[in-house]
């Protein structure tokens, strides 16, 4: 009597999704790149640190939307005989490494920062100015791209993240020149480079975390496993439920497998087709798990169960 039932609705949802973070991906890979070119000659002119540092993250920017997009291109691609889940996690791998690049990058810049602040140097404070204000205009595009997504996916996240730390980054290095202009105080180069890379770090380490948290098969942090035990027990006829366990495939599609005992009267009257239906669209409702694997056990099955775990 044990059956596999899975129920796979919104996926042409997702697939849309995902096409319409491509073309905002593309977006901002057009504008990422070419900004970064502009920073990194307008830090070789000036000699801002910050100016390089702000450069520097975003061509780290412009290889993650790379990757990422590259991701979702395969993410795309349908599952096959033994790629039974398809292509997904490539997405979350794609964010996983996007991590490990800034956390590199924000290592990088404290070791370099920290150095100039012993030794700061001369920068030439109106250009700093000038070039730190079209990185400014350009993360201020694609925020307001990104921003528009609303797939949840890692890799538009990451990206996300990425662009307000390059936008925080823009402001911090416009403040520096203005203080350098003013005063004459050269450290507030490297300071502002400083302070890029603490936003850079914890940013890094969360996407870092839940990419991790997905590869591990974590259960969703945003599902209570308890919850969902309780409310499908709550069901009429449903005795038990065990062996219940969640996972995320890939951003926005969470699973779930249970055991589920049902009593005698509750097959008779609704059949093991008609419990399936019940259950599954009990946590698809309340839950919005649309991938879902239930085994609809009779009373009397739980224990053989019982006498197998027992050996």
């Amino acid at each position: 009597m044990g059956h596999g039932h899975g129920h796979g609705h919104g996926g042409g949802t997702h697939g849309e999704g995902r096409a319409g973070d491509r073309r905002r991906l593309k977006i901002v890979l057009g504008v990422t790149g070419s900004v970064m070119v502009l920073q990194a000659f307008g830090g070789w002119l000036t000699g801002s640190l910050a100016l390089v540092a702000d450069s520097a993250h975003m061509a780290m920017d412009a290889g993650g939307v790379l990757l990422a997009l590259g991701a979702s291109y395969v993410a795309a691609r349908p599952a096959g005989e033994r790629s039974t889940f398809g292509y997904h996690r490539a997405e979350v791998l794609a964010a996983l490494a996007n991590a490990v690049v800034l956390l590199g990058l924000g290592g990088v810049l404290l070791y370099v920062g920290i150095s100039r602040l012993f030794d700061p140097g001369e920068v030439d404070a109106l250009p700093m100015i000038l070039f730190a204000l079209t990185g400014l205009l350009a993360n201020g595009v694609s925020m307001a791209v990104l921003s528009r997504s609303d797939t949840g996916s890692l890799n538009l996240r990451g990206a996300l993240m990425e662009v307000m730390a390059d936008l925080l980054g823009s402001v911090f290095a416009i403040l520096a020149g203005v203080v350098i202009l003013l005063t004459d105080f050269q450290r507030a180069d490297p300071i502002a480079s400083l302070l890029i890379a603490v936003m850079i770090l914890p940013r890094a380490l969360t996407l870092a975390r839940d990419s991790l948290r997905v590869l591990l098969e974590v259960a969703p942090e945003e599902l209570d496993l308890e919850e969902v035990t309780r409310h499908i027990r709550d069901m009429d006829g449903v005795l038990d439920v065990h062996d219940l366990h969640a996972w995320t495939i890939t951003s926005g599609l969470p699973s779930l497998s249970a055991h589920v005992t049902v009593s005698d009267e509750a097959l008779e009257a609704y059949g093991v087709g008609g419990m399936l239906d019940r259950v599954s669209h009990c946590v698809s409702d309340h839950f919005a798990v649309r991938h879902a694997t239930f085994q609809i056990e009779p009373a009397t099955h739980r224990q053989h169960e019982d006498l197998g775990e027992a050996h």
